[in-house]
C-alpha cells in the first residue's frame, strides 16, 4: 500500500495563507476607496460636506441597480449589453402612459413591467434559440433603443404626474436620498440571494461548468432565464428613477451606460469567464466609480475624459487576471 506524504504546515505557509486571505480583490478594493477618498478631501475643499456627497450617490445608484443582477448573470456566464436600451424604451412608454393622464403607480409599474419584458425577451432568445447571449443583446440593444426613436422621434416629455420627482430626487431622512437607500435595499437583497440561496449555488455551479450542472439535476435554460429576466426587472427600475431625476424622457436616455455598469461589475471582481464573484465586491466597485467621476466632477475635468478613464478602468481589470496567470505559468517554467 502506497503511503501518502503530507507536507509539513510550517509557519511560512501558515503566513502565506492568512496573506492571500487579506489580500482579496475586497480588500484591495477598500483600500482604493480610502485613498481616493483621501485624495478628493485633499484636491477639493468641497468634497466633505455632507450634501455634496449625498449629491454624488446619484452618479452611480441607477447603474449600481442593474449591476447588482448583472453580476450574477456574468458569474452565469452570460451577458448583457442592452440594458441602457431597456431603460429608453421603459421610459418611453413610462412618458407615453403619463401623457395620457395615468397616476403615478401606472407609470412607475409600466417602467418596471417593460424591463422585465425586455428581459425576459433577452432570455428567452437566448435559451431557446441557442443564440450567443453577447450577439442577443447585441440586437436588441438596437431593437429596444430604435423602437424609443419610432416612437417619439425628437420629442421630450416632460409631463409626469405630481409627486413623481420624490423617486429620483426625494430624501428619505436628512441626506439619504431615496435613490440610495433603495441601492442598500436591493444590495442586500442580491447578496443573500447570491451568497445564502440554494438559487445562488447554482448560479455559481453553472458559471463553473454548464453542461455539468445540466447533468447533475439544475434547469440552466430557466435558470439563465431568471436571470435576464431580473436584469431587465432592475433596469425598468433603474428607467423610474432616471426618469423621475431627469424630470423628462428622451430617446437618447442613458446612452452609453452599458460601458459603465459592465465596469463596475468587473472591477468588483466577478470574473468576465463566469463562476466567480461576490456582491460586496460589485458595492465596492461601485462606491469606488462613484467617489472617481464625483472628485473629477468637482474638478471641472471634462466627461469625455472620464468616459476615458472608465474604459481603461475595464481593460486594465479584465487584462489583469491574464497577466498574473502568465506570470504564474512562466515562474512555474523557470521553476
Amino acid at each position: 500500500m502506497d503511503t501518502i506524504i503530507k507536507k509539513p504546515t510550517t509557519p511560512d505557509a501558515l503566513l502565506t495563507n492568512r496573506l492571500q486571505k487579506f489580500f482579496r480583490w475586497e480588500m484591495f478594493l477598500i483600500i482604493l476607496v480610502a485613498l481616493v477618498f483621501v485624495m478628493n478631501s485633499y484636491l477639493s475643499p468641497y468634497f466633505l460636506d455632507p450634501w455634496n456627497l449625498s449629491d454624488a450617490t446619484f452618479n452611480f445608484t441607477e447603474k449600481a441597480l442593474i449591476a447588482l443582477p448583472m453580476a450574477m448573470l456574468i458569474i452565469a456566464k452570460e451577458i448583457d449589453i442592452s440594458v441602457a436600451a431597456i431603460i429608453s424604451l421603459s421610459s418611453t412608454l413610462m412618458g407615453l402612459v403619463a401623457q395620457l393622464g395615468a397616476p403615478i403607480y401606472l407609470v412607475v409599474l409600466m417602467g418596471i413591467l417593460v424591463g422585465a419584458a425586455c428581459g425576459l425577451v433577452n432570455g428567452v432568445l437566448v435559451t431557446q434559440f441557442k443564440i450567443p447571449s453577447i450577439v442577443v443583446t447585441i440586437g436588441t440593444m438596437s431593437l429596444f433603443r430604435g423602437i424609443s426613436y419610432i416612437l417619439l422621434g425628437d420629442q421630450v416629455i416632460r409631463e409626469y404626474p405630481e409627486g413623481f420627482d420624490f423617486f429620483g430626487q426625494g430624501y428619505v431622512y436628512w441626506v439619504f436620498s431615496f435613490e440610495l437607500v433603495l441601492f442598500v435595499v436591493f444590495a442586500l437583497g442580491f447578496y443573500w440571494l447570491l451568497h445564502r440561496t440554494t438559487f445562488g449555488r447554482y448560479t455559481f455551479a453553472i458559471g463553473n461548468n454548464p453542461t455539468a450542472s445540466y447533468y447533475s439535476g439544475i434547469k440552466v435554460d430557466k435558470h439563465r432565464l431568471i436571470l435576464f429576466t431580473l436584469v431587465g426587472l432592475m433596469s425598468g427600475v433603474a428607467a423610474v428613477l432616471l426618469t423621475s431625476r431627469l424630470g423628462s424622457t428622451r430617446p437618447s436616455i442613458a446612452m452609453g451606460w452599458e460601458l459603465s455598469i459592465i465596469t463596475m461589475v468587473v472591477l468588483g471582481g466577478v470574473s468576465i469567464l463566469g463562476g466567480s464573484g461576490t456582491i460586496g465586491g460589485v458595492v465596492l466597485a461601485v462606491i469606488l466609480m462613484g467617489l472617481v467621476t464625483f472628485g473629477m466632477g468637482l474638478l471641472n475635468i471634462p466627461g469625455i475624459v472620464m468616459t476615458i478613464i472608465v474604459g481603461l478602468m475595464l481593460i486594465s481589470v479584465v487584462s489583469l487576471p491574464v497577466l498574473i496567470s502568465l506570470y504564474k505559468g512562466k515562474k512555474a517554467k523557470v521553476l
